[in-house]
């Protein structure tokens, strides 16, 4: 995880304020694309992003937002094409920056 330990930089990092109190609904919304992911891909399992299944993010991501654009709003399990959009970019995020700390060492 890539969280600073030094006391300034952790203060300079407002993920409560800066993130999840500007988008509670859309931050709500994608845990439940993460939850119902989880309950498709690894049923019974905890929570867990089985990153071996369905790596496509841009490609899926883009699908759902045209999904969206396009005036379907919902998916056919009645979730927000645009949640599930983001969940996809959220994982295409964080794997190009977990490719990026490697490069580093």
């Amino acid at each position: 995880m890539s969280l600073p330990t030094d006391a300034e930089a952790r203060k300079a990092l407002p993920i409560f304020d800066g993130v999840l109190l500007y988008f509670p609904d859309a931050i709500a919304e994608v845990a439940r694309v993460s939850k119902a992911g989880n309950d498709q891909h690894n049923p019974g399992q905890p929570m867990h992003w089985a990153r071996g299944k369905s790596m496509d993010q841009r490609n899926t991501a883009l699908r759902h937002m045209l999904d969206d654009a396009t005036g379907t709003v919902k998916d056919i399990d009645g979730m927000y094409h645009l949640a599930k959009a983001a969940w996809r970019v959220l994982a295409a995020l964080q794997l190009r920056i977990e490719a990026d700390a490697g490069e580093r060492g």
